[in-house]
Order: structure tokens, then C-alpha cells, then sequence
């Protein structure tokens, strides 16, 4: 408890950001919905065959997987709050739309039939009698939808929208059940908050209803407009993908930049996601720069010509395949890699490795009917990965697919024996693990380097001169040392950049 309160205390200002950003999405969503399925709902009622169509189209697209509806977004939209609103609007329609149609269609009869009588207009009887009846029906509906939009809204984060997933995200990412806790707490409470406040609003009537929830959508957009008319002209957004690595990386880049370029303003999206998703944001120009590596990009993103398929190379010829290719295909601009080499590897735990003499990857294929692996989706999908395994090794072994940090605790629980991981990994030396060798060179050379939107490098020319200052530079050691300081000793990200490019003089402290 100590442990959260202190946490808590660390990162208020943060959580105050990103309590906003949730509140944003979730209500504008949630209004969205409402003023799309309620006349929808009232217009339909009479035409009960399309009513039951539209029943059965709302409930299709809740069963779409929320992380499938964005990455199909993503293209066509771009990353940030619009997918996002769009998904939880997608999801928030089928209770706001059916809890209307059903208050309205199963009003009594008789209650109809004397409005009618009275002489009312279809309008007047619709705000005087059926709205009214109807409304403990339909506020029922928008209960529902909210407590599922303000749930669903956490997986905003991983496509660069903030919110509370943020601290899901990096609790998980950083093993830390104290930032898991509170993002799923705040979540949790705001949808009770805002469930009670909808309940209340029962008393209201329907015209008053209306006029509020149409003075809460101009002031969302109000404040999106101010927002985005007063955002400073020469900003530079740099993502990360999920992990300490990637966060350390932007934070240097960040530094960089703004102590070579002065009237540049950097903006870091941590924590962003997928490989896809980020390379799909920067091809959009929703963000400009991320830290990629040369074996992803040719075994993920781009298409390598036939002839060169399955070539082995050095990490020179790598890279240059990888920026020729990316400039061929993309018209992105790929800077200098830094030293390392973050290839992936399997890792045992030490006593595992004693008791059944492991070495190598070849060792594994004389017990894998004992063996049960704990690798991420990607890994488990890739050429380079267990694909690879299967193919190169012969080696076939029960596989559970989980997210990259839990796999960790998963073998560090016996849950499995086997997992994925990267040369880098602190958790390799937090957990004694010990990494067996590809004796049979399956995976590729993974060096890091600066991934940039053409225009951004056109326009800033100083940025990759500033940037390429790492090419060369960070060791293996010094980049799993950095990730042990983050994840293990919790130092944040910016200090171990900051402290890195100090050492290594890139650095000038400001007088």
C-alpha cells in the first residue's frame, strides 16, 4: 500500500494528464455514440425488420477485437485520439441503440393511443410521453456504454491517444505492480463516478438532457480547436515502441535535438506499441522519428527482392539493404546504427540449462517434448522467430503466447522453461537466465538506428547531424546496463539518457 501512495505521490502530475485525456476520449465518444444510436433507435422503431437488422449489425461490431478495429484505423486514419473515439464509438452503439429501441417499442399501447388522441405531434408526443417513459431504459443503455468505453479507452495507449492505459502499459512493460494498480484503480473509480452522475441525471428532463450533452460537445470541441490553433508551430514527435530500451533511446534523441536545434520543441510518445502500428504512424506522419532496427525492418517492413531473400549478411550490408530499401519503398530516411547488436535470443534459467546440458539452440531439439516456450505474438510470426526454429532447427515445442515483459515472470514462475527475449534484455541478469547460442546463425543482425520522416529530415537538416552523434556508439553492456537502471533500480529513462550522453561528452551542460 505504501509502495502505491508513494507512487502515487511521484507521479500525481502525470496522472492528473492522463486521468484528462481518458475523460476527453471517453466522454466525447460516448456523446458520439448517443447522438448516432438514439434517433437511430426512435427512427427505427416503426420499421421493425430494419430494427432487427441494425440489432444484429451494432452486435457484429462489438465482437470485433478492439486491437484488430485499430490496427484496421490506423491506415486509414492515423494513430492518436481519432481511431481511438472511433473504436469506442464502434463499441458504445449496440447497448445506447438497443436499450432505446426496446424502451420505446414496449411502451404501452394504450399510453400511445391517448396521446394521439389529444391531438399531439409526432415531436410533442415523442418529448412529452415516450422520451420520458422510456428514459430509465435508455440512461440504462448509456451506463452500460460508458463503464464499457471508460474499460475499453485504457488500450488508447498503444496507439499514442495518453490516457490511464498509459500506466497499465508501463507498470506491465516495467514490472511494476504499483503503476498497474494505479491505472486500474483510476480507471475503475471513473467509471463509477461518471456511471452515479449519469444515474442522477434520470431526473432531468429530455430537453435538458439535450442541451447539456450539446454544451459538453462544444466545449470538447472548443477546447480541441483552442488546443490545436495554440500547439507550437516546430515540434518534433519522437515515439518509442513498448520497453525501457526504446524510452531511453527517444530521451536521447530528445536531448540531442533541442541542445542543437533551440527553436525546435520535441515531443516523446513512450510506450507506443507495435512495430506496425508505429511504422504505419510514421509513414502517416503522425509521428517523425523512432528508433528501429536493421533486422526489422528488413524481415517486417519492407519487401526484399527474391534474389535476396535469405541471404546471410554482415551488419554493414544489413543496414545499407535496410536504408536503400526503406528510401525505395517509403521515401523515409534511415540514420547511422548505433554499435550494438539487439538480436534475439532464448533464454533458459541457469538451473535448466545444468540439469539438461544446454548450450546451444541445437541442444533444446533433444528435449523438446519437455520444453514449453512463453513467446511473444510477434516472435511467434516471424521468419526470424519461431518460424525460423521450426525451419533451420526442427524444432517443434508446446508455445504459450504472451506480452514481452510477462513472458519474464512467467519463466521466472516455472509457468514455462523457454522464452523469447533480446541480447539487451535486463531481465536476463535480473532473473540469472542464461541465453543459448544460434549455432546455426538464424537470427539476423538487429542494429538500432534513427528512423525519420523525409520531410521533417528535409525541413531540419541540423536533426541528422544532432542524431547520427550515436552512430557507432553504445555497446551491448552499456545498453543492458542502461535497462537494468531503469527496469531493476527505477531510474527514469530521461535521467539514463542524460547520464549516458554526459559520459560520453555529447552533452554540454548550459551555463
Amino acid at each position: 500500500m505504501q509502495a502505491l501512495i508513494n507512487t502515487f505521490m511521484e507521479r500525481r502530475g502525470d496522472l492528473y494528464q492522463a486521468l484528462g485525456q481518458h475523460i476527453t476520449i471517453s466522454l466525447v465518444s460516448l456523446l458520439i455514440a448517443m447522438f448516432i444510436a438514439i434517433p437511430l433507435a426512435i427512427w427505427v422503431v416503426k420499421y421493425k425488420r430494419l430494427a432487427e437488422v441494425l440489432l444484429q449489425v451494432t452486435s457484429v461490431l462489438q465482437t470485433i477485437p478492439s486491437l484488430a478495429l485499430l490496427g484496421l484505423l490506423i491506415p486509414l486514419v492515423g494513430i492518436g485520439t481519432t481511431p481511438a473515439i472511433i473504436a469506442l464509438v464502434v463499441y458504445a452503439l449496440l447497448p445506447i441503440f438497443q436499450n432505446t429501441y426496446i424502451g420505446i417499442s414496449e411502451i404501452d399501447p394504450s399510453l400511445e393511443e391517448a396521446a394521439d388522441a389529444f391531438g399531439m405531434s409526432r415531436m410533442r408526443k415523442l418529448f412529452k410521453v415516450e422520451l420520458p417513459i422510456a428514459m430509465p431504459v435508455i440512461i440504462s443503455g448509456v451506463r452500460t456504454a460508458l463503464v464499457l468505453i471508460i474499460g475499453t479507452a485504457t488500450l488508447a495507449a498503444l496507439i499514442g491517444a495518453g490516457g490511464l492505459g498509459s500506466f497499465i502499459l508501463l507498470g506491465i512493460d516495467r514490472n511494476n505492480v504499483s503503476l498497474i494498480l494505479l491505472g486500474a484503480i483510476s480507471s475503475a473509480l471513473l467509471a463509477i463516478i461518471f456511471s452515479t452522475l449519469i444515474r442522477l441525471s434520470q431526473r432531468a428532463k429530455p430537453r435538458q438532457l439535450l442541451i447539456g450533452f450539446i454544451i459538453l460537445l462544444v466545449g470538447f470541441a472548443g477546447y480541441g480547436v483552442y488546443h490545436k490553433v495554440n500547439a507550437p508551430k516546430d515540434t518534433i514527435v519522437i515515439a518509442g515502441k513498448l520497453g525501457s530500451e526504446p524510452d531511453v533511446l527517444i530521451n536521447m534523441y530528445k536531448d540531442l535535438i533541442e541542445q542543437n536545434e533551440p527553436r525546435v520543441k520535441v515531443a516523446l510518445k513512450p510506450n507506443f506499441g507495435k512495430t506496425s502500428f508505429l511504422f504505419s504512424a510514421l509513414k502517416n506522419e503522425d509521428v517523425d522519428i523512432y528508433p528501429e532496427f536493421s533486422g526489422t525492418v528488413l524481415e517486417s517492413l519492407v519487401k526484399v527482392p527474391k534474389a535476396q531473400v535469405g541471404q546471410k549478411r554482415t551488419p554493414q550490408q544489413t543496414y545499407q539493404l535496410a536504408k536503400k530499401l526503406l528510401k525505395q519503398q517509403d521515401d523515409l530516411t534511415y540514420l547511422k546504427p548505433m554499435a550494438y547488436n539487439n538480436t534475439y535470443t532464448l533464454a533458459v534459467k541457469k538451473q535448466f540449462a545444468q540439469k539438461n546440458d544446454l548450450k546451444t539452440i541445437t541442444d533444446l531439439t533433444k528435449i523438446q517434448s519437455s520444453v514449453t516456450a512463453g513467446f511473444d505474438l510477434e516472435f511467434i510470426d516471424r521468419n526470424d522467430g519461431y518460424r525460423g526454429l521450426q525451419k533451420t532447427y526442427g524444432l517443434n515445442v508446446k508455445v504459450k503466447s504472451m506480452e514481452p515483459k510477462l513472458r519474464y515472470s512467467a519463466i521466472n514462475n516455472q509457468d514455462v522453461n523457454l522464452v523469447d527475449g533480446y541480447s539487451t534484455d535486463s531481465e536476463l541478469r535480473q532473473y540469472n537466465l542464461v541465453t543459448l547460442k544460434d549455432n546455426k546463425h538464424l537470427f539476423p543482425v538487429y542494429q538500432g538506428a534513427p528512423l525519420i520522416n523525409k520531410k521533417v529530415a528535409d525541413k531540419y537538416p541540423r536533426i541528422k547531424a544532432s542524431l547520427n552523434q550515436l552512430a557507432g556508439r553504445i555497446t551491448e553492456k552499456q545498453m543492458s546496463e542502461m535497462n537494468y537502471e531503469v527496469n531493476v533500480k527505477k531510474e527514469s529513462p530521461a535521467k539514463v539518457a542524460k547520464t549516458y550522453l554526459k559520459a560520453q561528452h555529447l552533452w554540454k551542460e548550459a551555463k
